[in-house]
């Protein structure tokens, strides 16, 4: 199942749908049973996704041969992602990976 939702979020930004394919890559669905589960993290991100969900049920049911499967999105204001979009910020996401690149940047002198 993971793989062919991985393929439809790649097919749907193929297709410039990108922002129904972020919403599908934001966090992994998980199966239980016939339910397919996805966390998102606010409720119009939920509503958005839910108005193009039915092309992709359509091609899930269909790949996977089962049409019992249904998608329920799940609002879960705690795992929102926090995306970098300034250079300082950028660079202290990364340095929070790896602290070793504060040494880096001391070491060759490099600004942001």
């Amino acid at each position: 199942m993971l793989l062919l939702w991985t393929k439809f979020a790649q097919k749907l930004s193929d297709q410039g749908k990108k922002l129904m394919a972020t919403y599908m890559q934001m966090n992994d669905p998980k199966l239980k049973g016939t339910v397919i589960e996805l966390e998102l993290p606010n409720e119009s991100t939920k509503e958005e996704f839910l108005s193009g969900a039915n092309e992709l049920l359509g091609y899930l049911r269909g790949k996977l041969h089962n049409h019992d499967i249904t998608i329920e999105v799940i609002v879960n204001e705690v795992t929102e992602n926090r995306y970098a979009f300034t250079p300082q910020e950028k660079y202290d996401k990364l340095k929070s990976i790896n602290p070793n690149l504060d040494l880096l940047k001391k070491m060759f002198d490099l600004d942001l």
